[in-house]
């Protein structure tokens, strides 16, 4: 078998490494963390509903058809961490274990490795996924509408409010929780990108763990 690709080793690490230390937490610890995330879910259920009711034939045109947008394309998918640790998270284990043959069972091709003929394999994919418009679709939907326009727009600042540390923000606080078990990924940019840790020095949140 041909060794993986870096991007499909780092993925597969990740949901090694999440899967491996959300077992070993007591079920108070996993109530707690299914809490802190309700909020987030809360937010990708209106997003998708809103993606579903406008994009979702322009989409499937776009990029299963036609193969023009540059969405869903193979490797070009950023992962966050917190994304990972979300999606095990809500995962059933045969989910997983289908996550990661398909990432060992790689052969290549065109699009993203997690995309098959039903859709994308993740229960709750990564919010770069969920809120990627190229500009075929923006132009349709958004351009000669300012209600959805706003309402988009709005979508983007509410992401902000958990990926973006110019304040304590969701996936920050995920991605310490597994620094502080030990473990470590090079899909924790918000304790690797040199462009968010700018970010977080410039507002005063630095490097800190509990």
């Amino acid at each position: 078998m041909a060794p993986l690709s870096e991007y499909n080793q780092q993925q597969k690490d990740a949901i090694l490494m999440v899967r491996q230390y959300l077992s070993s937490l007591p079920n108070s610890e996993l109530r707690w963390l299914r809490q802190r995330i309700k909020s987030y879910l809360q937010f990708r259920k209106v997003v998708n509903s809103f993606q579903d009711e406008h994009f979702a034939d322009i989409c499937s045109e776009k990029c299963f058809t036609s193969r023009t947008s540059a969405c869903c394309g193979r490797e070009g998918i950023i992962t966050f961490f917190a994304d990972v640790v979300i999606n095990v998270l809500l995962s059933t284990s045969k989910e997983i274990d289908t996550l990661l043959e398909t990432l060992e069972g790689d052969t290549g091709g065109f699009n993203c490795v997690y995309l098959n003929e039903s859709g994308c394999l993740w229960r709750c994919k990564p919010i770069v996924c969920e809120m990627f418009l190229c500009d075929h679709a923006k132009n349709l939907v958004l351009a000669e509408n300012k209600r959805l326009a706003s309402q988009w727009q709005g979508f983007c600042r509410r992401k902000r409010m958990y990926t973006w540390p110019t304040r304590p923000v969701l996936f920050d606080e995920l991605e310490v929780l597994f620094l502080n078990g030990g473990f470590d990924s090079p899909l924790m940019y918000l304790h690797k990108s040199p462009g968010l840790l700018r970010l977080k020095a410039k507002n005063g949140l630095g490097q800190k763990r509990s």
